[in-house]
């Protein structure tokens, strides 16, 4: 109990007595109490007083814990939890003065060793240099009254590629273009930077509204990045085994900005599928066709014709070896553009429209239960969601 907390039972005891008192003097001059009774029982009026009193206390005490403080991350106000991961909670917030829901992160005190709170001060910083419109925004950055560290960052309001594919199967070839290009432009602003994401996957892919344009992407969780001069994580195996280059298994200390266009294929794939292109009942055997089996080509996958140039796009981000994948985000992104002309805002439209019921189910920024965890921890695909 805080010490304010402790000076307010006395203060309400107090305040009861006294309400007490005034009802006992009314109830006299009304005429509803008779002070002949204290002749009969010369602790009646004690004994209502005293009821009067325990009543007036049930009766503030519900009202201040009804009048209990919203929880609050620094200068945001904090509603419900959207999601959480190996690094942080996330809560949907808002800011009192803008009235802007945002999205709070907050490193747990049970997960704040010193490599915690460096790793979750180096996501901040790391993504909050990054500008591009298809990234999501960070805003504030501190610490809680109670010590925990937290980051305010843009609140997506929009349905994650993961559950976009799992409830809506794979999308319209023009579509996956469409969305793959907004994923290189993003990762092209990071890998200009000297960063790599290192977990891109379909969890952190988000699909929203911006400024009436619809299927918008925002690229999530930055948190696993690394510094193209080797500082960060590249020391260690980190990401989604379904989604991870070769040399992210066998030299993950040296990694570049190829890797993550091997996800990016990766990603596509499953867009393409509604598969991954690799998946097997343990961490072990995905790992081992990343290594060294060539993906059924997408084609073979799939019910609706691909473009061929865009099939040869994503089996190239595929390729075991990184100097046969596209040379860079900029590169790939220049590639997709004509490919992903064919989606047009009115196709979008269309989609969404007939599928408003889907519109509401928002994911919001989840954080991935992978995130921030190894690859043995990762969850895997069952073998008959892989079946063509």
């Amino acid at each position: 109990m805080s010490a304010s907390e402790s000076l307010a039972l006395p203060l309400r005891g107090a305040l009861a007595v006294l309400l007490g008192a005034v009802a006992i003097r009314w109830a006299c001059a009304a005429g509803v109490w008779d002070p002949s009774v204290a002749a009969l029982w010369p602790n009646a009026r004690t004994a209502v007083c005293a009821a009067l009193a325990l009543a007036a206390v049930v009766l503030l005490s519900g009202a201040r814990r009804r009048r209990r403080p919203t929880p609050s991350a620094g200068q945001y106000a904090l509603s419900e939890k959207i999601g959480e991961g190996g690094m942080g909670v996330v809560y949907k917030g808002s800011h009192p003065l803008l009235e802007r829901p945002v999205a709070i992160k907050l490193l747990p005190p049970e997960r704040a060793s010193r490599e915690n709170i460096q790793r979750f001060q180096r996501e901040v910083q790391l993504t909050s240099r990054l500008t591009h419109p298809n990234t999501i925004s960070v805003y504030d950055f501190g610490r809680t009254r109670q010590g925990l560290f937290f980051y305010a960052m843009e609140y997506v309001d929009g349905l994650d590629l993961q559950s976009l594919v799992d409830r809506h199967g794979a999308l319209d070839p023009a579509r996956v273009a469409h969305i793959l290009s907004q994923l290189a432009g993003a990762l092209g602003e990071a890998h200009a930077a000297g960063l790599i994401h290192r977990d891109v996957k379909p969890a952190n892919v988000m699909l929203c509204e911006r400024g009436g344009m619809l299927d918008v992407v925002k690229v999530l969780d930055f948190g696993l990045s690394q510094a193209l001069d080797g500082q960060g994580h590249g020391d260690s195996l980190v990401g989604t085994p379904l989604y991870l280059s070769p040399e992210a298994l066998t030299a993950p200390e040296s990694l570049d900005a190829r890797s993550d266009l091997y996800a990016l294929g990766a990603v596509g794939y499953f867009l393409l599928t509604g598969v991954p292109p690799f998946c097997g009942e343990n961490m072990l055997e995905v790992c081992e066709q990343h290594l060294h089996d060539a993906p059924t080509s997408p084609s073979e996958r799939s019910a609706t014709p691909i473009p061929r140039e865009l099939e040869a796009l994503v089996m190239a981000c595929l390729s075991k070896s990184p100097d046969q994948r596209p040379a860079s985000a900029a590169s790939l992104q220049a590639a997709l553009g004509p490919l992903a002309a064919g989606w047009s805002q009115a196709r979008a439209e269309r989609w969404w429209s007939v599928r408003t019921a889907a519109r509401p189910l928002s994911t919001g920024n989840r954080a991935q239960p992978c995130f921030g965890a190894p690859c043995a921890a990762a969850s895997f695909v069952a073998p008959t969601a892989c079946a063509a």
